[in-house]
């Protein structure tokens, strides 16, 4: 590219260098395109929130944190263990070291598909043409073919409660912490308050939860959280609902309650109240598209604003979710690229790594009776599986939801131990219409939790292994 107003000409261009961006790519590049990804970190942004500051660091987090929990339990297991203390600045170092790892795997793949990465912020001036903004203040005009925009999204930020990132955190901030709190409060308590929350718990912080709203995880099913619930006080931690966080001022924040205000006080407060597209700046307006109140871009099925315009993940709707922005992308980089294609998912699966671990994926009972379905609903209870017994895991379940008319699996909803990674097996036989009987007839390894679904599918067949038919709903 060339620094001046004659714009250099390009083939397809990528907005966005996380989770949906990168594939889009990669993609692109393997259809024969000339892929230029386009990231204000350059190629130091490769990954995005999810793998640099998010999904990963968390994950990370929550593993340093569940050994911890499990070194404390280990007398119940007859093992005499003690935890020593830990060690953040240690923590970060690995962490560290994990995030580097998995960067420097996609850069390299990203170079050997001859994807040319530029540091800036674009901002379309024409369909067909925009400018970059660089760090050192210079514009590069370029002119596309194509373009995929994959911008993600940014926490949002309570007006008495601006982010400094010392003693006001948001969720980032939260996984860079050099030493561990003594007490922190974490505002909102959807699946990234949690997360987080109870980690810090566990790593031994006196956490203070706050949601707005009646309870955790206030889009989900009560029956999935009240398992969650229950957790929460074993851990000790104080939970808040109905409850909004006002100021901060002097170690003491401001919480409004039903029962009226009062002081929390508090080492560190992290806001986690939800995210918002990151759509404002893009120069839409340019071109005549306007997204819609909470910055959300409406596309069609195969991603496209335009011609040869096309969104992908955060800013659109949906979960904002990194497997939903991969598997966008692939369809946006395909879509321009001259195939027939579209996003059509059966099921998203959703996951939330707290404890126990919850994942969901299709329709709820409720859900399936809204849309005119005769449903039936099996849950197998995790307090008859004999992995679950070994892992002193008792509380959580199973649950398929299925249509009587054919014995499709509709819907799958988990909760317990590695939750997320037994719905994979529950999105496959939603994807693949498979029935009750495919499921009951599909031989799985004993003993493990992934036995659950053979249970639940023969207790919904009227053929219970484990439990009894009074079980079934």
């Amino acid at each position: 590219m060339v620094v001046g107003q004659v714009a250099y000409a390009t083939d397809l261009v990528v907005v966005g260098a996380g989770p949906g961006g990168y594939v889009a790519a990669l993609r692109g590049a393997q259809l024969g395109r000339k892929v230029t990804l386009v990231d204000r970190d350059g190629a130091e942004g490769v990954g995005g929130v999810c793998l640099r500051v998010g999904c990963i660091p968390s994950k990370a987090l929550i593993e340093v944190a569940d050994l911890a929990a499990r070194v404390n339990d280990a007398s119940t297991f007859g093992l005499k263990a003690k935890l020593g203390g830990v060690d953040m600045a240690q923590f970060q170092t690995w962490k560290s070291t994990v995030v580097g790892g998995l960067t420097d795997g996609v850069r390299k793949l990203l170079g050997q598909a001859g994807v040319e990465i530029t540091a800036g912020e674009l901002r379309l001036t024409k369909p067909d043409e925009a400018v970059i903004h660089t760090s050192d203040e210079q514009a590069k005009f370029v002119k596309f073919k194509d373009i995929i925009l994959a911008t993600g999204s940014r926490p949002i930020e309570l007006a008495g409660l601006p982010f400094d990132g010392k003693t006001i955190l948001d969720s980032s901030d939260a996984l860079d912490l050099g030493d561990l709190p003594n007490t922190v409060a974490v505002i909102g308590a959807g699946y990234i308050g949690l997360e987080i929350g109870i980690a810090l718990a566990k790593l031994g912080s006196k956490v203070t939860l706050i949601e707005a709203l009646s309870g955790i995880l206030p889009t989900m099913d009560r029956r999935l959280v009240r398992p969650v619930e229950a957790r929460l006080k074993e851990l000790g931690i104080e939970l808040h609902t109905e409850s909004r966080a006002t100021s901060f001022a002097n170690g003491a924040l401001a919480v409004e309650t039903a029962k009226g205000g009062q002081a929390v006080t508090v080492d560190k407060v992290i806001v986690a109240v939800g995210r918002r597209p990151n759509t404002d700046d893009l120069g839409l307006d340019m071109i005549g598209i306007s997204p819609d109140e909470s910055g959300v871009l409406k596309v069609a099925a195969d991603r496209r604003l335009a011609p040869h315009i096309t969104a992908i993940g955060d800013i659109t709707a949906g979960p904002a979710l990194a497997h939903k922005a991969s598997a966008e992308a692939v369809v946006a980089a395909e879509a321009l690229s001259g195939k027939q294609t579209a996003f059509q998912p059966a099921a998203i699966p959703a996951v939330v790594f707290c404890d126990p671990e919850v994942a969901t994926a299709g329709l709820s009972a409720e859900q399936a009776a809204a849309e005119a379905i005769d449903a039936q609903t099996v849950t197998f209870q995790l307090a008859a599986s004999g992995r679950a017994a070994t892992l002193n895991a008792h509380h959580g379940f199973l649950q398929l939801i299925a249509d009587r008319a054919n014995d499709a699996v509709i819907g799958v909803h988990i909760v317990g131990p590695h939750a997320s990674e037994l719905i994979a097996e529950g999105v496959l036989a939603i994807e693949l219409g498979a029935s009750l009987e495919d499921v009951a007839l599909t031989i799985h390894t004993h003993p493990t939790l992934s036995e659950q679904y053979g249970e639940a599918s023969h207790l919904g067949l009227g053929q219970p292994i484990h439990m009894s038919l009074v079980s079934r709903r």
